[in-house]
C-alpha cells in the first residue's frame, strides 16, 4: 500500500513544500505517465503535474492502473485563498456533497460526492499547530481546519494541506518547510511512527462529523484541539442548503424541507464510514449557526438515520 502526495508545479504553495520534502533523504525517481513525474521513498510516492491541483481526477485509480500498486491514501498540497488575506496553514477533507447533477462545479469534484476523509486530519492538525508554534509562525499564521469543499475526485481517504492566503505567503519557504516536515514525520519517513493511522481496535475511536458553522469551523476545531478525537467531514452552513418552510406550505418536519442538505449529510456520513471502519461516528452540531427550525430538522433527520449526535464533552 502506498501514499500519494500530489503537487502541481504551477502553484508555489504546492511545489515548494514538495521540493522541501524531496530534499530530505531517501528519494529516487519513480514511474512517470502523461506528464506526471513521481518520486519514491519507502511507501510514499510524490507526484508532480503541471495542471490545476483540482483538475486531475482519479489519480488514485490511474496510479493503480499504471503501477499495480494499491493506493491507501492521497494528500494534496495546495494554496489557500481567503478574503481576509490572513496567512494560514490549513487542512481539510474534500467533496461537494451538496451539489446536484447539472450544478456548476467551480472547484472540481462531482455532484453529490464526498471523498473518504483522511484519518490523519485531526492528528495532523494538532501536530501542525505545535510545529508552527515551535518555529515562530504563530501567531502570524493561523492554524485551522476548513470545511469540506472542492475536488479533485478521489475514492481513497484524502486530505488537503494548504498555505494561505496571498502570493507573498504561498512563496514563504518557512511555511513550506513546516508542511514538508509535517508530511515527513506524519508518514513515518524519518524512522518514527506515522501519525494518524486508523486502527479500529483503538480505544480512542470517536470520530467527529461536523455539521454547521462557518468555513473555518471554529466550534468543531475547539473540540479537535482539546483531545484525541478523529475528524471526518465538516459541512459548513453553505454546504447544507435548506429551503425555509416559512416561504412555502411546508412545516419544519425534515421530510418537508427541501434542499440538498440531507443528501450532503448522507454522502459525508457514508464516506466517513469507509474511512473509519468500526469508528464511533458522532455528529457535532454548531447549534449557534442554525435557526430553530433548521436545528430541529437536522436533529430529526440524524435520528431517523441512526446517526448519533454528540455534545462537546462526548468527544473528549
Amino acid at each position: 500500500m502506498v501514499t500519494l502526495v500530489v503537487a502541481t508545479t504551477i502553484d508555489p504553495a504546492s511545489i515548494n513544500p514538495a521540493n522541501a520534502l524531496l530534499a530530505m533523504p531517501g528519494w529516487s525517481p519513480g514511474t512517470s505517465f502523461k506528464d506526471i513525474k513521481s518520486f519514491v521513498n519507502q511507501q510514499v510516492r510524490v507526484l508532480q503535474h503541471n495542471k490545476s491541483i483540482i483538475a486531475e481526477d482519479d489519480l488514485d485509480k490511474r496510479w493503480e492502473d499504471v503501477t499495480g500498486e494499491f493506493v491507501d491514501e492521497v494528500i494534496f498540497l495546495s494554496k489557500h485563498t481567503a478574503v481576509s488575506n490572513r496567512p494560514a496553514l490549513t487542512v481539510h477533507p474534500i467533496g461537494v456533497p451538496h451539489l446536484r447533477e447539472g450544478d456548476a462545479l467551480p472547484q472540481g469534484g462531482k455532484p453529490g460526492w464526498a471523498a473518504p476523509p483522511s484519518p490523519r486530519i485531526g492528528p495532523w492538525l494538532r501536530r501542525l499547530k505545535k510545529m508552527a508554534e515551535s518555529r515562530n509562525l504563530v501567531p502570524e499564521f493561523e492554524i485551522t481546519l476548513e470545511g469540506t469543499h472542492h475536488g479533485p475526485v478521489t475514492s481513497k481517504p484524502t486530505m488537503f494541506v494548504e498555505i494561505g492566503s496571498t502570493e507573498e505567503y504561498w512563496k514563504r519557504q518557512d511555511a513550506a518547510q513546516v508542511v514538508a516536515l509535517l508530511i515527513w514525520e506524519g508518514l513515518g519517513l524519518g524512522g518514527g511512527d506515522a501519525i494518524g493511522n486508523w486502527n479500529r481496535e483503538n480505544d480512542k475511536n470517536k470520530v467527529l462529523l461536523g455539521i454547521g458553522g462557518g468555513h473555518y469551523a471554529p466550534r468543531h476545531m475547539d473540540i479537535v484541539l482539546k483531545g484525541d478525537v478523529w475528524v471526518s467531514h465538516l459541512l459548513s452552513g453553505y454546504s447544507l442548503p435548506m429551503e425555509d418552510p416559512s416561504q412555502s406550505k411546508a412545516d419544519s418536519d425534515a421530510k418537508n424541507i427541501g434542499g440538498t442538505w440531507k443528501q450532503a449529510i448522507l454522502a459525508a456520513y457514508e464516506a466517513t464510514r469507509l474511512a473509519f471502519p468500526g469508528g464511533d461516528i458522532m455528529a457535532h452540531l454548531d447549534h449557534k449557526s442554525f435557526k430553530s427550525w433548521q436545528k430541529n430538522a437536522i436533529t430529526g433527520f440524524l435520528s431517523e438515520q441512526n446517526i448519533k449526535v454528540g455534545k462537546p464533552n462526548d468527544f473528549i
